[in-house]
């Protein structure tokens, strides 16, 4: 690659834009597009919401440009598109934000573009419903005046060791020669490597799959959570034993959330359904992990009830609110599902979350947050995250936040088994 000739665009930059966007900020001139303009402005200023990156790592990037203007990317010859994925509430996959930065990008297309796509979806998508797009608004052909490519994002929020030049990259191009170049540029960045697939429709599959993998280990072992309560055995006192085998895979249970797990697993029976497939296995997987949080909830009460609290009026603290521990994503938090069941049971529900900023907590699930807990007040305590504050804190600290008879249901493994009422 000649760093003088690449031109790149970034188009979304959010978790996996933002620090894809610094790493070739580095080495070429690189345009951050997002329409989001309180997003641009705040990135000008050095700062970063989502706190994966600091402001000096912002400006390592000396050759990062951030904008929200469309007509300031249009000399550019690159463009990585890095939008959401969502699912709707029927769980079938959202493709707005893809086509619509598709029918920007179309806007402004030239001949001898290349089109990057980064967003997970199913096999066929970029092809089949973004590229159509791209030649309608372009009025150029695929293949012959511009041209695309695929490389799944594998960005871990909150993960400060796995950092995207450090894991290694799928990469994929709409013809060999293209595959080459799309393969090069991002070995510009990434230290671990890259493999370069034979098609981009295999480069979606593998991405998809790689969640769904976890999500099926994931439901197995909630299962297995929830067989051994009935039992009367902790879990991971179970679990502890059987990972003494050396190929024992280390999963543990807990609520699946986030934008990948909870989301890639639809995307993929979405496309099996459109062929006339009913996918058993991944369908019985994500109905079971998306119960969890009513389990989890069903359990609580009875416990509250051995202990002859009151659950109408019983005031409960849920610690944590994040899909995950020490980091400030709230996309497809399944703790708001905990939340929400509590609420219908007429509990007074306070939920705190060293990282997340209120503001955020509202505008993305509807719920409020408290900045300060309280003393002796509570009479259930759920661990639902295990960020590093609350491991800090430890059994003391929790303890003294709840009455005399109160309960601690720790669904994160992050107090011992003396310490916990109850664990998942």
């Amino acid at each position: 690659m000649e760093l003088e000739k690449i031109k790149l665009a970034i188009v979304g930059l959010g978790y996996v834009g933002l620090p894809l966007a610094v790493e070739f900020g580095k080495i070429c001139p690189v345009k951050g597009f997002d329409t989001n303009k309180t997003r641009i402005h705040k990135l000008k200023a050095g700062i970063d919401v989502t706190n994966e990156l600091t402001g000096e790592d912002l400006n390592q990037a000396s050759l990062l440009e951030f904008t929200d203007n469309i007509s300031e990317i249009s000399e550019c010859n690159y463009f990585i598109v890095t939008v959401p994925t969502p699912v709707d509430n029927q769980n079938r996959p959202d493709l707005t934000p893809l086509l619509g930065a598709s029918k920007m990008l179309g806007s402004i297309l030239k001949k001898g573009d290349i089109v990057i796509y980064e967003s997970t979806v199913y096999p066929g998508c970029t092809e089949d419903d973004c590229v159509p797009v791209l030649e309608q608004y372009s009025q150029l052909k695929f293949n012959e005046d511009f041209f695309c490519g695929y490389s799944p994002e594998r960005i871990n929020p909150g993960d400060k060791f796995r950092t995207v030049s450090t894991i290694k990259k799928i990469t994929s191009g709409s013809t060999p020669e293209v595959a080459e170049v799309v393969d090069g540029l991002y070995s510009l960045i990434i230290k671990a490597g890259t493999h370069r697939a034979e098609s981009i429709r295999v480069a979606e599959a593998a991405k998809v799959i790689e969640n769904t993998q976890r999500d099926v280990n994931i439901a197995l072992v909630n299962e297995l959570a929830i067989i051994f309560n009935l039992l009367n055995i902790d879990t991971q006192a179970v679990l502890e034993a059987a990972g003494t085998k050396w190929n024992f895979l280390p999963f543990r249970p807990g609520l699946v959330g986030g934008h990948c797990i909870g989301i890639d697993p639809y995307y993929l029976k979405y496309k099996a359904q459109c062929l006339g497939y009913h996918p058993k296995i991944i369908s019985a997987v994500r109905q079971l992990n998306d119960d969890m949080g009513r389990y989890v909830v069903a359990q609580f009460l009875k416990a509250l009830i051995a202990k002859k609290i009151q659950i109408v009026g019983a005031n409960i603290l849920i610690l944590g609110l994040a899909f995950k521990e020490n980091c400030s994503d709230l996309r497809n938090s399944r703790v708001v599902d905990i939340v929400s069941e509590l609420k219908g049971y007429k509990c007074n529900v306070d939920i705190y979350d060293p990282w997340i900023d209120p503001k955020e907590a509202v505008l993305e699930h509807g719920v409020d947050m408290v900045d300060q807990l309280k003393s002796n007040h509570y009479d259930g305590i759920i661990l639902a995250v295990a960020h590093n504050q609350f491991k800090e804190m430890g059994f003391k600290q929790i303890n003294e936040l709840g009455k005399s008879n109160r309960l601690i249901y720790d669904l994160k493994y992050v107090l011992s088994k003396d310490e916990a009422d109850i664990r998942l």
